[in-house]
């Protein structure tokens, strides 16, 4: 992520000012979509550079190795079972920001993130949805 930053604070921030000079050059600024265009990229782009360094900022680095794999905690990977349907699903609770259905990483923050964190392995989470309460029995918990 600080290679990102760095990315956009010395490569993109420039050329932003570079196409917000070329388009000024070109004549009549209230009648110049370039120049329009190319202001409202760069503040795009200074409130991207501002996120990220909020984020950065307050990011902490977690030594997995210390931690603790007998109840689910953020980046644990946990085996499910659907107590419903029989089904059997992994996911791996992460950040909001890294949430991910698709590789199986959910937001400890999404409603069965929640439900799961603090579970010991043959507890069932309880899970209130939508449409109803989902039951899941927690099988496996790892760090993967």
């Amino acid at each position: 992520m600080r290679d990102e930053l760095d990315h956009l604070k010395s490569i993109e921030r420039p050329k932003a000012s570079q196409a917000i000079a070329e388009a000024r050059d070109k004549g009549d600024l209230s009648e110049n979509a370039e120049y329009d265009a190319a202001k409202e990229a760069q503040g795009l782009l200074e409130m991207k550079i501002s996120k990220m360094e909020e984020v950065v900022s307050n990011a902490r680095l977690i030594d997995e190795s210390q931690l603790d794999v007998s109840k689910v905690l953020v980046l644990s990977t946990v085996k499910i079972k659907n107590q419903t349907n029989g089904m059997e699903l992994k996911y791996t609770l992460v950040a909001e920001s890294e949430a991910d259905l698709k590789t199986g990483k959910i937001s400890v923050t999404s409603p069965i993130g929640k439900g799961l964190l603090g579970k010991s392995v043959g507890e069932i989470a309880e899970i209130n949805v939508p449409n109803g309460v989902l039951r899941f029995e927690v099988l496996e918990i790892s760090r993967d």
